[in-house]
């Protein structure tokens, strides 16, 4: 049986890695942008298929958290990377972006090949193969592995920062631009962790 594992993990199709990277938070006010890349062996999304992992919007918070470290330990290699509030307001959230998926990427052992991204916009600081997919983290495994890792990874800290930004709902929001939260911020003012540069398009600062 052993040998039969060894064999399968030796077959070129099981070989050939599958780079996915998803950015989550980007549309928030407050809070930084997370990006995540997951590599995939073939056999090994197939599994995370069967495990459910798709995009991380049609899945639960509890399924998210479940799916976490079955990804971590099927994925050859992973990556998280974050731009800050201070860096999204300098530079604009598609560079901060882009800043945050650079980062990811420098967590890797390896350089991929191949980058598959969500999205249609490129990764412009990349200068290696890359494919755009327009919702990807539906289609691709490696994206959808990546949208999760970042979403919870991303929520956790939203989680954390709930403690010392008290009043905003954030735990609740995770930092998203809800009715509730832009109520909030006419009550008790604008925190350092908002996006200001967002804020102003929505004449609250």
């Amino acid at each position: 049986m052993q040998e039969k594992k060894e064999e399968d993990l030796q077959h070129p199709l099981n070989r050939v890695s599958e780079v996915g990277i998803d950015e989550v938070g980007k549309g928030a006010i407050f809070g930084p942008v997370f990006s995540a890349v997951v590599v995939l062996n073939r056999k090994n999304k197939l599994i995370l298929k069967k495990f459910g992992v798709t995009d991380s919007k049609k899945l639960n918070p509890k399924k998210r958290e479940l799916l976490l470290p079955k990804i971590l330990l099927l994925s050859s290699d992973y990556g998280i990377g974050q731009s800050s509030v201070r860096e999204i307001d300098k530079l604009g959230i598609r560079v901060a972006t882009e800043l945050s998926m650079i980062r990811a990427l420098k967590k890797l052992k390896e350089k991929p090949s191949e980058l598959v991204i969500d999205g249609p916009l490129l990764l412009r600081p990349w200068n290696g193969i890359q494919k755009n997919i327009v919702s990807g983290d539906s289609k691709f495994i490696s994206i959808a592995s990546a949208s999760i890792v970042a979403k919870v990874s991303r929520d956790n800290l939203m989680e954390r920062l709930e403690k010392k930004y008290s009043g905003y709902l954030i735990f609740k929001n995770k930092g998203y631009g809800t009715k509730d939260h832009f109520e909030l911020i006419k009550k008790f003012g604008v925190t350092k962790l908002h996006r200001k540069s967002f804020l102003k398009k929505s004449n609250l600062i």
